[in-house]
């Protein structure tokens, strides 16, 4: 039997949906069933400015990854399911999204795909505990100028070295001409 036709409305929707896929660094799914939209409110806000959380029909939803190559996915769409794509920083929303379901207990995180791959909420909850891009590299900027100022203070230790050789050269000097003379 072939596929029935989709409706120029459903259509848009999974384009959009395919779209959103695309651009986004990652996107994470959960399950939203319970919660108040003021709460729904409030979880938008706690992933940041970068994210977008909307709700998304499973069949639609399963389709628009598939126009977008990702793969993994399928056994996450079921149930009432939410899509947050993030634009930004992955960490950033996936700290959100933890933080608040430890507060609501309702809101359930699926999994997701980062990096074209597919996660597991397990997965979802690691990325959560990694700090953020700012701060690892701000880590790495502060670990390079130690290495540099290690650098800068081995290279210009032989030279002190060798300045202080010197001088005790020409302090031996002038102490052996002035007991020769």
């Amino acid at each position: 039997m072939a596929d029935k036709p989709v409706r120029a409305d459903k259509a848009t929707a999974v384009a959009e949906l395919t779209e959103h896929f695309r651009a986004s660094a990652a996107t994470l799914l959960t399950e939203y069933r319970g919660l108040t939209v003021a709460q729904l409110k409030e979880l938008r806000r706690s992933m940041g400015s970068a994210t977008t959380y909307s709700v998304a029909k499973n069949t639609l939803a399963k389709r628009a990854a598939a126009g977008a190559g990702i793969s993994g996915l399928d056994a996450l769409f079921t149930g009432p399911t939410a899509l947050a794509f993030v634009t930004g920083d992955p960490v950033e929303a996936a700290k959100g999204l933890r933080d608040f379901a430890k507060a609501h207990p309702l809101l359930v995180i699926k999994g997701g795909v980062y990096e074209g791959r597919a996660m597991s909420a397990e997965d979802v909850r690691k990325l959560a505990d990694l700090e953020s891009r700012d701060v690892l590299l701000a880590k790495l900027a502060g670990a390079m100028k130690a290495n540099l100022s290690k650098a800068a203070a081995t290279f210009q230790a032989p030279l002190t070295q060798a300045v202080r050789l010197v001088a005790a050269l020409q302090d031996k000097r002038t102490g052996d001409s002035g007991t020769a003379a």
